[in-house]
């Protein structure tokens, strides 16, 4: 119940990039109006994360889970019935705060109610989810916008979301787990409370990061985006030394210093970093070059990122049964599929050409590499997290997926777009070249990663 809920969020993400150019036409919405539109959710949802997290241990991570998945379904209702480019902007950061209050609570629901072999199922099913969901957004968004359905145009990519989040709504209340809590519980968490001036802190250092990578690309990166992104690693290094001292003064800050500490949690942060950007980047870059370069439709478009899904869905379930003498190769050699993946999407889309059926094979290479990066990097960095750990760890985990996700967008994305505008006669082909050669070059950082041992 809980996974169809992640997939529906992460389907969000992605489904209005091929609905974008319908929307534009319709609403007539500027650039930045039509950049904010796709982006606010995800901006909202960015912020908001490790908030969700800490209002899951507060309220229950079930009831958190309903609350936000509310919120999430009306506001996609809201947007499908949005009359203009301001509401439906409006309507996208609410739905992106329902995602953040619902989405962090999957992981510690995994963590509290999952032990041993059903636990390491649970987080490949979440892994396969996860970046399935992503791949998935852009067909499920190719087909609605084609279909047309009752001559709705782009509002079918959100209003789908309503009777989906209905039925949810119906099964939680009734399949989700109790979480009954003792007296001392209760007064545990509330004594931990929210930690104000963290959480202002760390949504200010976020904001200042995200709004500028979103936006700046279609503002040509005027002064004020700089300028916050320079201040965001101030409010970062701020917000670091404050819940440090908090700690220390044995406070409850909003993200424990311990969890951090905990073996493998910040070399997995930079794993899921690296391969969520890659994974972003390769999604917005080609859906850019298939649809603008080679005039393909959104249906086409959206169709062939299909085995991109399959493959890393159908790894993600089933890596761990793969022989034990692998399992230590698997992360390093993920990454090194997506390197190789990578160059050879280059060199089939080098010449202008689309890379008949070994473009789809090479699609497929991405799809496994990126699972084998991803799916036990997560599975290894919650092995050992306590139960009381896991909102904390949570939070921080679903916040870097976040963040890779939205820096792979604007340092890839950025980087298409400017060698396009300056390709010249070398045509789009070759600019997808550079760009595979980019995306290659940020998978050996993940081998390397991947190649670090603890001492």
């Amino acid at each position: 119940m809980v996974l169809a809920a992640q997939f529906m969020a992460l389907l969000d993400t992605f489904i209005v990039n091929v609905a974008a150019p319908t929307i534009r036409s319709e609403l007539g919405a500027s650039g930045a109006g039509l950049q904010l539109i796709v982006a606010g959710y995800t901006i909202a949802y960015a912020v908001l994360l490790v908030i969700g997290a800490r209002l899951g241990g507060l309220l229950g991570h079930g009831r958190a889970h309903l609350a936000g998945l509310a919120v999430f379904t009306a506001a996609s209702l809201a947007c499908g019935l949005a009359a203009g480019t301001g509401q439906l902007i409006t309507f996208r950061l609410i739905q992106g705060a329902g995602a953040a209050v619902m989405i962090p609570q999957v992981l510690s629901l995994i963590q509290r109610h999952f032990t041993g072999e059903a636990r390491i199922r649970a987080l490949g099913a979440y892994s396969a989810v996860l970046a399935t969901g992503a791949a998935a957004g852009q067909v499920v968004g190719g087909v609605l916008v084609s279909a047309d359905l009752f001559g709705a145009g782009w509002r079918p990519v959100f209003l789908v979301n309503v009777p989906i989040g209905l039925v949810l709504l119906v099964l939680g209340f009734r399949v989700l787990p109790g979480e009954p809590r003792t007296g001392a519980a209760r007064i545990q968490a509330r004594a931990r409370g929210l930690d104000l001036p963290g959480l202002v802190l760390l949504a200010a250092a976020v904001t200042l990061l995200t709004v500028p990578l979103v936006l700046g690309q279609e503002l040509d990166w005027p002064v004020w985006t700089l300028v916050c992104l320079i201040a965001s690693v101030g409010f970062f290094i701020g917000f670091a030394g404050y819940e440090s001292r908090l700690a220390a003064r044995g406070g409850a800050p909003l993200i424990a210093p311990r969890v951090l500490r905990i073996p493998g949690i910040a070399r997995a942060a930079l794993r899921i970093l690296v391969v969520m950007a890659v994974n972003a980047g390769f999604l917005f870059t080609m859906t850019l070059h298939i649809q603008g370069g080679l005039g393909y439709s959104a249906l086409r478009t959206g169709l062939m990122f299909a085995p991109t899904a399959l493959v890393f869905g159908a790894i993600g379930l089933t890596w761990r049964r793969w022989p034990a003498r692998l399992q230590s190769a698997l992360v390093p050699g993920g990454f090194a599929l997506v390197a190789i993946g990578s160059v050879a999407i280059g060199l089939l889309m080098r010449d202008g050409g689309d890379g008949g059926l070994w473009l789809y094979a090479a699609f497929a290479l991405m799809g496994g590499g990126m699972a084998l990066g991803f799916s036990p990097t997560l599975t290894g960095a919650l092995a050992n997290v306590r139960p009381e750990d896991a909102a904390d760890a949570s939070g921080v985990l679903v916040t870097v997926t976040q963040l890779g996700q939205l820096l792979g967008v604007a340092a890839f994305g950025t980087f298409y777009l400017n060698r396009l505008d300056t390709s010249g006669m070398q045509g789009p082909g070759h600019v997808v070249w550079a760009c595979a050669l980019a995306l290659s070059a940020a998978a050996l950082v993940g081998v390397s990663a991947g190649l670090v041992r603890r001492r």
